[in-house]
């Protein structure tokens, strides 16, 4: 049951990440619940498909902000390179979290 709390928060919690409205202060509290729940998956090694996935997602996520940049009218481009911005900074939580989640199941192999 925990596993599924998990997700379904980890999930919700990248959906606040995501919004470019969020102010500083709530970005590092909601940051800082996505590292607790990650790390409650990564004691399961069945968990390491699921943070792979959405790891893959946000890369996808990051991949259009950057396309979207490039096309956009410059008077567009700062709130685009703030959307950017956010979108990379989450991808290196993600990105961390499959790291460190490979590893661990790489120990116990």
């Amino acid at each position: 049951m925990y596993r599924y709390i998990a997700r379904e928060n980890i999930d919700r919690f990248l959906e606040l990440l995501n919004d470019d409205s969020l102010a500083s202060d709530r970005r590092a509290v909601v940051t800082k619940l996505l590292i607790d729940e990650e790390n409650k998956l990564a004691r399961d090694a069945e968990q390491l498909g699921f943070a792979e996935m959405r790891a893959a997602k946000g890369r996808e996520r990051l991949h259009r902000a950057r396309e979207q940049l490039a096309e956009a009218h410059p008077h567009n481009h700062p709130q685009l390179e703030r959307l950017v911005d956010n979108f990379e900074a989450i991808q290196k939580l993600l990105d961390g979290f499959c790291h460190q989640f490979q590893s661990r199941v790489n120990l116990r192999l």
